[in-house]
């Protein structure tokens, strides 16, 4: 059976994230492990296990309010399956163990938690960890508490990973949305020549993935330039003029995500994120 990762830290971000997490997997089937990492005690999991004397209140606490997410799973979505994982250490670290030892169809996490998103966008270590993991990372903005898929968009920018990112949302979002391509014409190339492109990527979308309901969108450079809007405000007001509800991003060296990654946007759109947010894994082949 196949599964998502939902970290939890009892704040309201993740209690969005396994509420948008439910709705997926009732939708498309996954089970559920929601995972507590002890961060700010090396043992302190382990040692409450192992000798009961040395139980910090912090653990029972835990445990009891991981059973009240579980009791509401179960009375809220009786199909969806979900089981509780406890850990001490670093956060990223225990993501990393376990998806390195188990597959999952998304790591699910609500932004701006204690152990949320504005966490991983602090410091190039962290950040690092999350550009190269190998399975796929979905983050859900507060604001995001029901699944809506109608347009899914994707930064596009004509490469094969792209359409590798697109393949590896579908465990989730499965096919039957409007599928929205955002080019940011960054380098100013001739529009007669971008679409030419997107005549060719859209063909290869059709006869490769399935999907046909496909519109694209170009954000022309004079225009944001003229504005005077960062890339990321760029990208933001796409997003917002046409109404999607779900953006795809792929991580590969030659994706828009890097290019956009060294002039310091992504992370801009990491910490101001406004709608649910896909990041496809990394494959080891080129791209």
């Amino acid at each position: 059976m196949s599964k998502l990762l939902i970290p939890i830290d009892f704040s309201e971000y993740s209690a969005v994230a396994v509420e948008y997490a439910c709705q997926i997997a009732q939708e498309s089937g996954q089970s559920l492990d929601l995972l507590h990492v002890f961060a700010d005690h090396t043992n302190i999991y382990i040692n409450a296990q192992n000798d009961p004397s040395l139980k910090d209140p912090r653990v029972p606490m835990a445990e009891r309010d991981m059973k009240n997410i579980i009791a509401d799973i179960e009375k809220n979505y009786p199909g969806v399956q979900s089981t509780a994982i406890f850990r001490d250490g670093n956060l990223y670290d225990e993501i990393k163990k376990i998806t390195n030892a188990e597959s999952y169809d998304a790591v699910v996490m609500g932004t701006k938690g204690s152990s949320g998103m504005e966490a991983i966008f602090i410091g190039s270590n962290t950040y690092d960890t999350i550009l190269n993991t190998r399975t796929p990372l979905l983050a859900v903005p507060l604001d995001a508490t029901k699944l809506k898929k109608d347009r899914v968009a994707l930064l596009c920018n004509f490469k094969d990973a792209e359409l590798t990112c697109l393949s590896q949302s579908f465990p989730l979002f499965k096919k039957d949305f409007e599928l929205v391509l955002i080019h940011v014409n960054v380098k100013d190339r001739e529009i007669k020549d971008i679409d030419a492109d997107f005549k060719n990527f859209i063909n290869r979308i059709e006869n490769e993935l399935g999907i046909s309901d496909i519109t694209y969108i170009i954000k022309p450079q004079s225009l944001f330039m003229r504005q005077k809007e960062s890339v990321a405000q760029a990208v933001t007001s796409v997003l917002i003029d046409e109404q999607v509800d779900i953006l795809l991003l792929t991580k590969s060296r030659k994706s828009v995500f890097r290019q956009l990654t060294e002039s310091n946007v992504v992370k801009k759109l990491a910490f101001d994120i406004k709608l649910p947010t896909f990041f496809a894994r990394v494959l080891p082949q080129k791209d």
